[in-house]
Formats: C-alpha cells, structure tokens, sequence
C-alpha cells in the first residue's frame, strides 16, 4: 500500500503545515508546551500511518492507524485548549477543528475498510 497516495495522508499532511503557520504565532513562551505538542500530534498522524503501511500484515497496519487516531484525538484538545487560551481566533478553530473530524472519520474508515 502506498500510503501516500491515500486522502487521509495528503489531508493530515496539509493541516500539520497549517498548525506549524499558525502555530509560530503563539506566545514564544509556548515553544516548549503547547506548540510542541501540537506539532508533535500533528506530525504522529501521518507517521503513524507511514510506519504501519512499512510494516509486515494487516494487523500491524491497524494498530498503526489506531495511534494516528490517537494523535488525532489528541490534537483535537490542543487545538480547544489554544482557543481557550486565545492563542486562536474562532474561525481558525472551527476550521481546524473541523478537519480533525474529518480526519479522525477517515481514520476510523480506514480502520474498518483494513477489517474486511
């Protein structure tokens, strides 16, 4: 499986590059918090999902994916928590948010298409 090729990746893979944009605006105070775990999760998405497709069996691949939802899941607070702390605005919010859903609905359709 060539998992770059998959929408889910190329999908992850442009929000990460959106968080790293948006996320160099955030109090420098944040370089070691909250932008590096946003990067972090934003990042384990697609790796997660590279690694699985690198390794051996069905199996191996879904487990894989399963921590990219994590990381996806993960994610998704990070972002809540920045727009508490108005390191976002609303409308960055609700787009990213937003992509994460879909992201995360397309993980899980991942997984159960990898079931059959």
């Amino acid at each position: 499986m060539v998992v770059t090729n998959l929408k889910v990746y190329k999908k992850a893979h442009l929000l990460t590059l959106k968080l790293y944009e948006l996320t160099s605006m955030f109090p420098k105070d944040e370089v070691y918090g909250l932008i590096s775990q946003i990067r972090r999760a934003a990042i384990s998405i697609n790796s997660n999902l590279v690694e699985g497709a690198a390794r051996k069996g069905i199996s191996e691949f879904r487990h894989f994916v399963t921590i990219a939802r994590g990381s996806a899941a993960e994610l998704r607070y990070q972002i809540l928590l920045s727009k508490d702390l108005k390191y976002l605005d609303s409308d960055n919010y609700n787009i990213i948010d937003a992509e994460i859903e879909e992201i995360l609905k397309m993980l899980s359709g991942l997984l159960n298409k990898s079931n059959h």
